[in-house]
């Protein structure tokens, strides 16, 4: 089994979990979208969740601003989910206070074949700033 079709199941299974608690959510992961779930909020709010999944913990959870930029273009609630594992983050990226950006050398996006180091900037987020926290 492939990194990207094992990083698909943990996207729909988290989806899955969230729904059986209210969410009506559909996973777009195979689409070329700023965002790995579309649909509704518990409380009936259009919404899109981008994901970030992590094999390792870190104790701040990494936000690439392009990402961040194209989400805050569309017209709904907006949410950053980070797993690791130490726990679920939730952010609410609509009311969420930025820290200032930095910027660090990382590897090309995977998706398309690259490997090579690019600078990418970034929002490192504290655990504290997200809405709902699950830790293990």
């Amino acid at each position: 089994m492939s990194n990207e079709t094992s990083h698909h199941k943990w996207e729909r299974g988290i989806i899955y979990l969230l729904n059986l608690d209210g969410w009506e959510l559909e996973w777009t992961g195979e689409e070329f979208e700023h965002y790995d779930a579309r649909g509704k909020t518990p409380k009936g709010f259009d919404c899109v969740i981008e994901f970030k999944l992590r094999n390792a913990y870190y104790p701040t959870k990494v936000l690439e601003k392009y990402k961040y930029d194209k989400l805050m273009q569309i017209d709904c609630l907006k949410f950053y989910y980070v797993f690791d594992s130490r726990g679920n983050y939730l952010y609410y990226l609509d009311s969420l206070e930025l820290p200032e950006p930095n910027i660090i050398n990382c590897k090309a996006t995977e998706k398309f074949g690259r490997d090579e180091l690019i600078n990418k900037t970034v929002y490192f987020l504290s655990e504290s700033q997200a809405s709902i926290i699950n830790k293990y």
